[in-house]
C-alpha cells in the first residue's frame, strides 16, 4: 500500500505545470502550479455578494415557471472555493508583491498567466496574446515569466533564510 504524497496543490496542476514548463526547476514548477490553482479560484468566486435578485428568482413558482417554457439558462459555474483555497489564493497572490515595483511589468505577466480557467483548466491570457498586448514577442515574454517567477522564488528563499 503506497501512501500519497502530501502536497498543497492538485496533482492535476502539478502535471499541466510541469508539461508546460520541462526546463523549469521542480520548484519553478511548483509555484506555477500555487499561482495557477490561485489564479483559478480567483475566478472561481462569485463576482459580486448576494442580491435581491438572486433571492427573487430562487422562489420555486418562478423556477418552475421559467422552466415550463423551455427557458434553462445553463450556464457552467465552478462551484464555489472551499476556506482552505481562499487561504492558499491569497497566500499566493501575496508573492507577486515580492516582484519589486520597478518590475511592474514582470508581475503584471506572472499574475496574467496565472489566471487560469477554473473548469476547463487553459489560461485566460496565451503567450502569444499577451506578447500582443504587449508589443512583444511571446518568447520574449516567456522569459520574462520565467524571470518573474525567479524573483518570486528568490524573495521566498530570503524569507525562509529571514534574511528580509
Amino acid at each position: 500500500m503506497t501512501t500519497p504524497q502530501p502536497t498543497a496543490w492538485p496533482q492535476k496542476t502539478q502535471r499541466r505545470a510541469a508539461a508546460g514548463r520541462p526546463d523549469a526547476s521542480p520548484e519553478a514548477q511548483a509555484l506555477i502550479a500555487c499561482l495557477e490553482e490561485a489564479g483559478a479560484t480567483l475566478l472561481s468566486l462569485p463576482p459580486t455578494g448576494f442580491s435581491p435578485h438572486l433571492r427573487t428568482t430562487a422562489l420555486p413558482v418562478l423556477r418552475e415557471a421559467a422552466e415550463s417554457y423551455g427557458w434553462s439558462l445553463t450556464e457552467l459555474r465552478a462551484p464555489m472555493p472551499s476556506a482552505a483555497r481562499i487561504s492558499r489564493m491569497d497566500k499566493a497572490m501575496g508573492y507577486l508583491a515580492l516582484i519589486p515595483q520597478d518590475r511592474y511589468l514582470l508581475r503584471r505577466i506572472v499574475g496574467c498567466r496565472a489566471l487560469v480557467h477554473p473548469i476547463h483548466g487553459r489560461h485566460l491570457f496565451s503567450w502569444r496574446r499577451l506578447g500582443e498586448a504587449l508589443g512583444a514577442d511571446h518568447k520574449a515574454v516567456q522569459r520574462w515569466h520565467a524571470d518573474g517567477i525567479r524573483i518570486i522564488l528568490d524573495g521566498l528563499r530570503r524569507q525562509a533564510a529571514g534574511i528580509d
